[in-house]
């Protein structure tokens, strides 16, 4: 069975990973997540989860590596990790009564091949009409500080909307489980 690697230093992804029971490594990416001027986030999203995995390629010459990337946005506005209370505020309050999209790339690079298999997953997210206080108690007793959006949907901030669309709720999180195993079974590794 090949070398697996996840190129993220991300404990939500490394959570998700696990779920499979599949054996793997970490490496961080050490990736600019920066967007490119004039790229969507999609594309965005799709971009960086390639250049992830290919960022630790050459000290995995033969294994598969998982790259993903999430960009969460609403029409022009896009939505990164918040970091502090402040900014993690001024993000839900922005979003409260809209729908979100959070899209996320995944990328599995097979390092000895070269090959490549690359898909976005896409999930809408209606946050509810959230009082300022219903925020304030919200950060008080969950820190979503390094998820963007501001909210774990995994967590407490479900409470926080009203609704969800999407084909894979790992997705959200920061993983498409349902696509990456595809891709793995693609590669000729068994899973489950």
């Amino acid at each position: 069975m090949p070398r697996l690697v996840l190129a993220s230093t991300s404990v939500f992804r490394r959570d998700l990973l696990a779920r499979l029971q599949v054996p793997f490594e970490v490496a961080n990416p050490e990736t600019d997540e920066s967007a490119l001027p004039g790229e969507s986030p999609a594309a965005t999203a799709e971009r960086l989860s390639v250049a992830k995995a290919k960022a630790v390629a050459s000290r995995f010459p033969d294994a598969l590596i998982i790259g993903s990337d999430q960009v969460a946005f609403m029409d022009d506005q896009r939505f990164g990790k918040p970091l502090t209370r402040e900014r993690a505020i001024e993000q839900l309050r922005s979003m409260r009564g809209h729908t979100v999209t959070f899209h996320t790339g995944l990328c599995l690079h097979n390092s000895a091949t070269g090959r490549n298999q690359v898909c976005g997953v896409s999930t809408e997210v209606a946050f509810r009409q959230l009082s300022d206080a219903e925020i304030e108690r919200y950060l008080d007793k969950e820190h979503p500080y390094h998820c963007a959006g501001s909210a774990k949907s995994e967590g407490l901030g479900i409470a926080l909307l009203s609704s969800m669309r999407g084909d894979d709720p790992n997705a959200l999180i920061g993983l498409p489980l349902i696509a990456l195993c595809g891709m793995l079974r693609a590669e000729g590794m068994p899973v489950p």
